[in-house]
């Protein structure tokens, strides 16, 4: 409790030295560093980026994604997102597959090692985001989810469409 009380006192700091933006910003960055920190410690087999690759094949129910669609979803080039695939594929937990209709693409495609993975972490990873967003409202969590969806657009916006959902680099 002590740790969040001193957080309090430096974002308040930070937030009076400077204009709200600028905090933010720094914020982001920051979280983003503690939030990769706690996911890299989390799991024994993966990396936090590894599970965040993972948690985007989930969206693809109709077809398996491709290294480009997988980039697209998790705002990052084609190259990260082959480095992390190549880290999972050489953990047997994602493998290749080429296309049926079109031969110059590679499907990706969930393994049982990772299916068993899912399982073991699932309680502790609720029991996590339960922690995450303890105190925090179901209307603050739409809120805050639609403002960063609104910086991500300007941002994309901005740099002509190089980013995706997460803005997230490998």
């Amino acid at each position: 409790m002590q740790y969040i009380a001193y957080m309090q006192i430096i974002n308040e700091q930070i937030l009076n030295m400077m204009p709200p933006q600028f905090g933010l910003f720094g914020l982001l960055f920051a979280f983003m560093n503690r939030l990769q920190a706690a996911g890299d410690s989390f799991y024994e087999e993966i990396t936090c980026k590894q599970w965040f690759l993972l948690a985007c094949m989930n969206l693809y129910s109709k077809e398996a994604p491709t290294a480009n669609d997988l980039a697209e979803t998790m705002g990052c080039s084609r190259q990260n997102v082959k480095e992390i695939l190549n880290a999972l594929v050489k953990k047997e937990i994602l493998v290749l597959k080429q296309d049926y209709n079109d031969k110059r693409k590679q499907r990706i495609y969930l393994t049982s090692k990772q299916k068993r993975l899912a399982k073991k972490y699932q309680n502790k990873e609720m029991d996590f985001l339960k922690l995450l967003y303890e105190g925090i409202s179901d209307d603050e969590i739409k809120n805050v989810f639609q403002i960063i969806s609104r910086m991500e657009k300007n941002l994309t916006g901005a740099t002509g469409g190089v980013t995706g959902v997460a803005g997230i680099q490998a």
